[in-house]
């Protein structure tokens, strides 16, 4: 695929309101997880190290259930009327998340203003997966590089594009948004974003995305 502009857009806590997937790893695997999520916030523990040691310590029976922790989390406002904005543009937009895939597509069967499911209007989905035929979690991550379990830079060199934008809300879109051209930056990922110097735009919804947009134009 060649374009001449690519949106790559974080999910959790930037497609749904809160972070599924950090909430989950919390839920079934609490101990490991208050360990050493502060240092992964902090980051003095890469990515690549604490993401794996939280995964590998969920017993693959409880997969399922770990999936369905999604199941009521909800969508940012104006995010289905932004991919109908993008798709009007030819404007195409990669999810890539740090969590897992089949988390990221149960949500995105969801249908949107137009009636179909939002998963219609998205290019592909990049994160990692779950082996279950083991007794606890073994991670399939086909983007795993750095300090990353999902290396979201590794991701967009996959694609052909003039301009990139960047959407996302934390740790895991710091170096996404340091590659891109514009950046779209909520919660924590604008402190990160701040100590490194780069500039972004704030954003709460998606409506604030298209706004921008719309005002200013897409990147030239």
């Amino acid at each position: 695929m060649d374009a001449q502009t690519i949106v790559f857009c974080d999910f959790d806590g930037t497609i749904t309101t809160v972070d599924t997937f950090g909430d989950a790893l919390g839920k079934y695997a609490p101990e490991v997880a208050a360990d050493i999520l502060p240092g992964l916030y902090d980051r003095k523990i890469t990515l690549r190290e604490g993401v794996r040691k939280i995964l590998e310590a969920i017993p693959s029976e409880q997969f399922d259930a770990f999936v369905g922790e999604v199941d009521d989390k909800p969508v940012r406002q104006g995010f289905s009327d932004f991919l109908q904005f993008l798709g009007d543009r030819q404007v195409p937009i990669v999810v890539v998340s740090g969590g897992l895939v089949p988390m990221v597509e149960r949500v995105l069967a969801r249908p949107g203003t137009d009636g179909k499911p939002l998963r219609d209007h998205i290019e592909t989905v990049a994160a990692m997966n779950i082996d279950t035929l083991d007794p606890y979690f073994k991670i399939i991550a086909p983007f795993e590089g750095g300090t990353e379990m999902v290396e979201k830079v590794q991701v967009m060199g996959k694609y052909k594009y003039q301009k990139a934008i960047a959407i996302g809300d934390s740790l895991t879109d710091i170096n996404m948004a340091l590659k891109a051209d514009l950046v779209f930056a909520r919660d924590r990922l604008q402190q990160y974003l701040d100590a490194e110097g780069k500039s972004y735009v704030p954003w709460e919804t998606f409506d604030d995305i298209r706004a921008y947009l719309e005002t200013n134009g897409l990147p030239a």
